[in-house]
Parts: C-alpha cells; structure tokens; sequence
C-alpha cells in the first residue's frame, strides 16, 4: 500500500540567540520550545492530539535537559493526550530534515495517518554539556574509530574544503553579506510571519517573537576584518592524547596548508530554536476538512567522506531529484543550510545554481543554525516563499556530522 504525504502546516519559534544571559529563550527548557510549536500546530489545524499516530523529533545532543526522548516528553509538556507517542532521532544537524522524511515515509506506507515531525536544539545549552566534556568523535576513548575516520572539528573541515577547492574569502564573505540583506528584507516585509509563532514565558509573559540572531548592519568591510576563528583552534588540544585539530587533519592531507577564511561573521549563528511540520495521509486530511499545502514529492540520504564531512548536500541534491524523475530546472527554490560559507557557495557552484532561487530569505549566518531544529524550519521557510511567489516545487538540503546528507522536495497541491 502507497500514499501520498500532505504538508498540512508548518510552524518555528523565533531562533534566539544562544548564549545563556544574552539569549531571549536561553533560560527556558527545550521541551518548551517544542511544545510552543506542537501546540501552535495543534490550535491553528485543531488537531485531535489523541489521534496522532508519532511526534518524530530530532534533537542532536541528547542528553541533560534534551535527553529521555524529548519528542514523548515535549508533548506531554504541551498538555497534548497521552496516546500519542513519540520517538527523538539523531543524524546530527540533518536531523529535522530526517524527522519529517521519516513521518512522511510512514504515512506513505499506509502505516500510519497523522504525524508531527520536527526538531529542537537549545544551543545555549548544548555549549554547557560541551564544556563537561566526554564523548563525541573527539573523545580520547574513541582512537580506534579516529584511527579508521580522523573527523576533526566542522570549522576546520570548512576551511580545508575551500582550500583544497579554491573558494576565496571573498567568495565566502560576499556570501555571508548577501544572506544578511536577505534576512533584513524577508523580515522588514514580514516574508517568516507565517510560520513564526511567540514564544511565552512560563509566568505568560513574550520571551520572544521574532529571530534575534540577524545583524542587518554587517558590511563587507567588517565582514573583511574579522580574523579566522578556526585558525586559532589549531594549535589547541583536543584531548590528554595531544592530538590537534592540525594534526587530526594532516593525519588525511599530511601536505596540506590550510587557508583559514571562514569566521564569525560567515559561519552559521550560535541559537535556540525549534520548528515542526505537520503531515497526513489524504484520506486523514479530508476526513478532517484540511487544505494541504504540499505533498512530499521524494526523499534521500547521501553520505561520503567523514573526514571533509561538510560535502554531501550536492550528491543529495542528485539523488533526491533522480528519485523524482526531476532535474534542476524542475525546482523553483533551493534551501541549503548555509552551516559554513562554503557549504552554499560550493553547492550553487557545483550545480550551477542561480544564486537568485537559493535562499532567498537569507540563510543560517544570518538567521542561526539550531542544529536538529533548522531542517524542519527550512522546510516550513520554502514552503511559505513558493506561496508567496507563486511557485510549485522547492528541495532542501544540509550537511550533517560524520559526513552526511538528507533531502526532500515538496511541491505544492
């Protein structure tokens, strides 16, 4: 039995800044975040919580606040009925794009009717699980694996990537100030009103109603002096072995000299953030009297090398438009998470993309990477931009650790 998946509605919190004291939601538990955008869903579809098959979560640092299945906990959280279930996965920063394949593959099986994905990641709060250390591809525990894969830091693969590819830093800084002006046009003209919905305190006061990352003053000229960041990381020890992130590196390109282009001001933004999309089976859907607004057209994963790790949404760009049957002129726009520079200027190079139809309303250096919360969010983002232009068809893509991609298409009904 096959189906299609509708995309019902789609709905995010702001993203606010992740850093604990200057963040406007970093005080509050991720579970909240999710439950702020379950229950917008819930009140703007009239959704019978109780009939929800799964809440298919992303959360990529599981642990502390975001560990014991956030999905099950966050709806609970949101007062929802205690017959849905729910499951937290992880494929890194890919994991809100992962979330709603998953939710669409099941109903497409005929499995299941009505399911809730999505993703959170509290940013401010993962930086203090980082600071307690263990774990993690870094961890000294983990040779044998550094051994087969050395994966260093993703920064550094973004510089090694531009180096061994020949992407200046001026490609990346140009890019990086077209994504600010973007994201200062989409929210001067309301483009993100759609899908963003308040965040309130737990006294019921506004946390936070709009993305409180954007720097629409950034120029070029700033953008030029700012120093590398991952140069720095260089000569720091990841661990009581006195492994670097150089000699991680050097352990794949041992001639290798790394141009260091990519740093604050062209990387993706530090921030806190969830976002959900709602999906049903068409008889679901008009038993309920809903409107879809797209379906799920096809779906893929692509992985390769762990060790560049940043360069996989190209292959999943192809692997995804085959199992459509579609090439590159049969989508309208393009969202690829912009984790690096490099990463979204590689992929409208390597494709040769007008830069016109890739995200449009700016991307994650201006707006912020809430790691398994972004891919759910793009989804809802282009989604909202082909309505309002008119458009049918739109493909999202991301790099994930490890070295991974997921994609999917939709389309308009």
């Amino acid at each position: 039995m096959t189906t299609q998946a509708w995309i019902i509605d789609t709905a995010r919190t702001p993203r606010g800044i992740g850093k604990v004291g200057k963040g406007s939601l970093a005080h509050l538990h991720p579970q909240h975040l999710s439950a702020t955008v379950l229950n917008a869903l819930k009140e703007r579809n009239g959704i019978a919580s109780g009939e929800v098959d799964d809440v298919v979560w992303g959360c990529s640092s599981q642990r502390g606040k975001q560990g014991s299945c956030i999905a099950r906990m966050s709806l609970l959280a949101a007062g929802w009925d205690t017959r849905a279930s729910g499951v937290t996965l992880d494929r890194f920063c890919g994991s809100g794009i992962t979330s709603v394949n998953m939710g669409a593959a099941s109903i497409m099986s005929g499995m299941e009717d009505l399911v809730v994905a999505g993703g959170v990641e509290m940013m401010s709060y993962t930086a203090q699980l980082a600071a307690q250390g263990g774990g993690g591809l870094l961890d000294a525990g983990n040779m044998a694996l550094r051994d087969l894969h050395p994966q260093p830091h993703q920064g550094i693969c973004a510089d090694v990537i531009a180096t061994l590819e020949g992407i200046t830093r001026e490609n990346v800084d140009q890019l990086a100030f077209e994504s600010q002006q973007r994201a200062k046009a989409a929210m001067e003209n309301c483009h993100f009103d759609r899908s963003v919905v308040p965040v309130y305190n737990e006294d019921g006061t506004l946390a936070l109603d709009r993305d409180e990352f954007p720097r629409p003053q950034t120029t070029l000229e700033g953008l030029s002096q700012l120093p590398p960041v991952f140069e720095n990381f260089m000569p720091m020890p990841v661990d009581e072995t006195g492994e670097t992130f150089d000699s991680i590196v050097k352990r794949t390109y041992p001639d290798l000299k790394i141009n260091h282009i990519h740093h604050a001001g062209n990387s993706s933004g530090v921030v806190d953030g969830s976002g959900g999309v709602l999906l049903a089976s068409p008889d679901y859907a008009k038993g309920q009297g809903w409107k879809p607004r797209a379906r799920i057209v096809a779906m893929a994963n692509a992985a390769g090398s762990p060790e560049l790790m940043l360069n996989e949404p190209v292959p999943a760009a192809k692997k995804v438009l085959a199992k459509a049957g579609m090439t590159l002129d049969d989508i309208d726009l393009f969202e690829v998470n912009e984790a690096f520079a490099v990463v979204a200027y590689k992929f409208m190079r390597d494709l040769e993309l007008d830069p016109a139809k890739v995200n449009v309303n700016g991307g994650a250096i201006a707006l912020g990477h809430p790691i398994a919360g972004t891919g759910s969010i793009l989804i809802g983002t282009i989604l909202d931009e082909l309505e309002r232009r008119d458009l049918t068809t739109g493909l999202v893509t991301m790099c994930a650790a490890g070295g991974m991609a997921p994609a999917i298409i939709i389309e308009r009904i």
